[in-house]
């Protein structure tokens, strides 16, 4: 029988091999899926990975939704590098779009240049509150922020239908739950006519600015490494693992929810059910992907972006079930999980 042990000195190279490694795997068991589906795998990933890049509508798609999954990322990281497992970004997400699209529907008939930056203060206040939350049960109670973080995540959703089928339901809106559509003003400008690309994008350049410099020279971002690798250390010389816990959590909220903003105020323009197509779980594949780096966060999330658009024209022209998104990157995720066992451990016999 062959048993795990840890490396002691796991190979910096293959850290950042395996998610090209990870992505070569996850290509080769989509072939053989499409092939057992009776589809021509080359055709297939033509389909998936090429035909929604073949216009400047679909490159620009690409880019919407990449915004949020990076913006939420480049939060997860920081607290995944400190081995604070936040699994409730896509709550912090909704709960983002709840404050910000909040303040667009209190002030719908208000002309004031002030609106949308009101949404984005408010969105950003949304996502770190329910990253409070968790950071409470944890410094307080000891609760693992694996689970709270995850089970807000379905409060979350239960209050955005509350609130768009009760309170902030469109009257107009022949009685589906949505909010009215938000006025000009409480949206984020176009870039392009024919694109929805829109000046969101130039909250999620600031963020991955930010956050390299805050990796690259800031003293608090070392404090934070250190307490997730050697707590021991962390812990001898006087790091406070409060301040960690405050500070992933709060701010990995924050991140999801300007993502949440970014998304009502830009592509969706309202309050309604399908805010996420999952983005706050997906961003958690894009941060270890990344390898929590700030840059190869963005190009992880361009390939998760490339495969929600591959998921979504499978679906037209190969008439692929919907789940067919899910699969890919639940394979992205478990080729990089197991690339990631056998860069920090070996097999061995036991004697």
């Amino acid at each position: 029988m062959h048993l795990l042990e840890p490396r002691a000195q796991p190979s910096r190279v293959m850290r950042w091999a395996a998610p090209p490694l990870a992505i070569v795997a996850m290509l080769i068991a989509g072939s053989l899926l499409f092939w057992a589906l009776g589809k021509n795998p080359l055709g297939s990933f033509k389909v998936f990975f090429i035909d929604p890049l073949t216009s400047a509508y679909g490159w620009g798609e690409l880019l919407v939704k990449a915004c949020p999954l990076i913006l939420i990322a480049e939060g997860l990281a920081i607290g995944f590098k400190a081995r604070i497992y936040n699994i409730g970004a896509e709550g912090q997400l909704i709960m983002g779009a709840l404050f910000g699209g909040g303040v667009a529907i209190y002030y719908n008939d208000s002309t004031s240049m002030w609106v949308l930056p009101a949404m984005v203060a408010a969105g950003a206040l949304g996502g770190a509150l329910w990253g409070w939350l968790p950071a409470v049960l944890k410094t307080n109670f000891n609760a693992e922020e694996t689970l709270t973080t995850l089970m807000l995540n379905y409060v979350a959703v239960f209050i955005l239908e509350y609130m768009v089928s009760g309170p902030w339901r469109d009257p107009d809106g022949m009685n589906f739950p949505q909010s009215v559509m938000f006025s000009d003003n409480a949206l984020f400008r176009v870039l392009a006519d024919g694109s929805r690309v829109n000046t969101s994008i130039f909250i999620a350049l600031f963020v991955v600015l930010a956050f390299w410099l805050f990796n690259a020279r800031s003293f608090l971002a070392y404090k934070l490494e250190i307490g997730g690798h050697a707590p021991a250390a962390s812990r001898y010389a006087g790091f406070s693992a409060r301040q960690t816990v405050w500070f992933s959590l709060i701010i990995s909220g924050l991140t999801a929810g300007l993502a949440g903003v970014g998304e009502v105020a830009g592509p969706v323009g309202q309050l309604n059910l399908n805010i996420s197509p999952g983005y706050g779980y997906a961003a958690i594949i894009v941060a270890y992907l990344g390898r929590l780096h700030a840059a190869g966060i963005v190009l992880a999330g361009f390939l998760m972006a490339l495969i929600y658009l591959g998921g979504e024209a499978a679906q037209v022209s190969l008439q692929m079930p919907a789940a067919i998104t899910g699969i890919f990157q639940g394979m992205l995720l478990l080729f990089l999980l197991g690339a990631d066992a056998f860069i920090d451990n070996r097999l061995r016999r036991p004697a």
